[in-house]
């Protein structure tokens, strides 16, 4: 019996119409349809943005990812993962694993394609790129993200501010992912080098309840959810473009 093949499917940022045509034939040909489980029996966000294109024929794979920095817990949780996956791919049955934003940028899907593929090296795989954050953030504000040669820097967390003032001496753009945290202190790192007028933030691109922040001078201070990013333009205004 040929085994079936494992799509890791990027869905994009919230908006369900942000998938690819392909991603959507592949995800809509699938037998089942596996996701990040969503916290106290609650839809995930990738369950979330795909639900409008599944069938009801499909069946629906949670897998659980602790959001712990154990790495023997988050070991332990990829393999019971991939073992969960090749139940059906060694049936024949194609799985179609989706998630937010891009399936290569910082997912979930990485994890558990490596360790699937460390316990059956004849697992096939194909990834279906899409629509990652900054992209998305750049796109709700009408702004380009990167101009000409400019040099782009992403950060998938703060965790010092000194990490932010070296990056700042020669990078063109920074995008900070989950910038909720550390808002207060990047802020004032911006106002000592003058950049809060060349700062936004996006907040959930493009959901529904998405909110967008531009122009920092005269918000010290913001309550942000996970699903944050901010983008600071250092060495021009992209706004000019």
């Amino acid at each position: 019996m040929q085994i079936g093949i494992l799509y890791g499917i990027s869905l994009g940022t919230g908006d369900p119409e942000l998938i690819t045509v392909k991603g959507l034939r592949l995800l809509q040909k699938a037998s089942v349809v596996a996701f990040p489980a969503g916290l106290g029996g609650k839809p995930g966000i990738a369950e979330q943005i795909a639900s409008p294109w599944l069938d009801a024929n499909q069946q629906k794979l949670a897998l659980h990812f602790p959001y712990v920095q154990d790495e023997a817990v988050l070991q332990q949780a990829w393999q019971e993962a991939a073992k969960r996956v090749w139940l059906h791919l060694k049936l024949g049955h194609d799985v179609a694993f989706v998630c937010e934003g891009d399936i290569s940028f910082y997912s979930t899907f990485t994890y558990l394609a490596q360790t699937l593929v460390a316990l059956h090296p004849e697992a096939v795989i194909e990834r279906v790129p899409g629509v990652c954050s900054p992209m998305a953030a750049a796109a709700e504000v009408g702004m380009p993200l990167t101009v000409r040669s400019d040099r782009l820097v992403v950060l998938p967390a703060l965790y010092t501010v000194q990490e932010l003032e070296a990056i700042l001496e020669w990078a063109d753009v920074v995008v900070l992912m989950k910038v909720s945290s550390v808002y207060d202190r990047v802020w004032q790192v911006l106002q000592q080098r003058d950049l809060l007028d060349r700062s936004w933030v996006v907040e959930r691109a493009t959901f529904p309840d998405r909110v967008i922040y531009i122009d920092l001078r005269d918000r010290p201070s913001l309550k942000l959810s996970y699903f944050s990013l901010l983008v600071i333009s250092v060495k021009q205004s992209l706004r000019s473009q």
